[in-house]
């Protein structure tokens, strides 16, 4: 999986047990810029290095897999955790072309404002 965004914040690495270690990364994702996303991924083992070379305010885009896992408490409740577990990191050209779709630079401007005649059929 991918998603594209603008880096938030870097964290640094946790030292979790003698053999495992990671680290997390916050991505503000603007699918609609009114509503921004923070989505936190994390990187574990050989891979807390991917994260170096980012800065905050990078547009970047995260290659990602979603992991899952049950955990159960003493009373025997079981709860589901989330993870995303970044593998590739790659910055992003600030160019204005970089954030349209993917084929919106090809399709040439419509123009909306001339309608010709008097043929709309819309109820308001």
């Amino acid at each position: 999986m991918e998603i594209r965004g603008k880096v938030h914040e870097i964290g640094a690495t946790q030292q979790v047990t003698d053999s495992f270690k990671k680290r997390d990364l916050i991505v503000a994702y603007a699918e609609n810029p009114q509503f921004v996303e923070y989505i936190r991924f994390e990187a574990t083992q050989d891979r807390v290095n991917i994260f170096d070379n980012l800065a905050v305010g990078d547009d970047i885009e995260v290659s990602f897999n979603l992991r899952g896992r049950p955990w159960t408490n003493k009373e025997g409740v079981t709860t589901y955790f989330n993870s995303l577990v970044a593998w590739r990191v790659t910055k992003l050209a600030n160019t204005p072309q970089q954030a349209q779709a993917p084929g919106q630079m090809d399709m040439p401007p419509v123009d909306i404002s001339s309608s010709g005649a008097d043929d709309d059929d819309l109820p308001f």
